[in-house]
C-alpha cells in the first residue's frame, strides 16, 4: 500500500488533496464548547475507537499555537490553525490498519459534534501512485 504520508518527514502532501480537510459539523466559539483543556477528540473507524485525547494533550497549549502562528500570518476571525492529530493513527499500528473504500471514519468533538467520512475510492494521478517515477522530456533527457 502506498501511502503519500511517508513521501516526507513533513506530513502536508499526504493530507491535502481536493475534497479533504472537511469541517464540522458545526463550526463553535470557544465561549460555545467552555473550557477547552477538556475537550475531548475521538476518532473511530467503523465504531472502532481508534484516537482519544484532550485538547490538554497537546504539545503546546491553544493560547501560545494562535501566538506563534500571529508571528508570521495575519489571523483573522474565522481563521483554523491545524494542530495534528491524537495517537492511534493507522499505520503506527501493529499491524497497520489502514481505510479502504466503504469504511467510514468519524471524528467526534465534545461541544461540536461528530463529522462523519466516508472513504471511497477516487481515481488518482499517475504520478501519485510512484511518487519516485518521473518522466523527463526534452533536451535534458538522458
Amino acid at each position: 500500500m502506498t501511502t503519500r504520508q511517508r513521501h516526507t518527514f513533513q506530513f502536508t502532501p499526504g493530507k491535502n488533496f481536493p475534497s479533504t480537510g472537511a469541517f464540522g459539523p458545526h463550526m463553535v466559539t470557544p465561549e460555545e464548547v467552555g473550557d477547552l483543556s477538556l475537550v475531548k477528540i475521538q476518532g473511530r473507524l467503523n465504531g472502532e475507537v481508534m484516537q482519544c485525547a484532550t485538547l490538554s494533550d497537546l504539545l503546546f497549549p491553544i493560547d501560545v499555537l494562535i501566538s506563534y502562528c500571529s508571528q508570521f500570518t495575519p489571523l483573522q476571525s474565522g481563521d483554523v490553525i491545524l494542530t495534528g492529530t491524537p495517537g492511534g493513527v493507522g499505520d503506527r499500528r501493529e499491524p497497520p490498519i489502514f481505510m479502504k473504500p466503504g469504511d467510514v471514519f468519524e471524528v467526534e468533538i465534545d461541544g461540536v459534534g461528530t463529522l462523519s467520512n466516508p472513504i471511497i475510492l477516487e481515481p488518482q494521478h499517475p504520478s501519485l501512485t510512484d511518487p519516485g517515477r518521473h518522466e523527463y522530456r526534452g533536451r535534458h533527457s538522458r
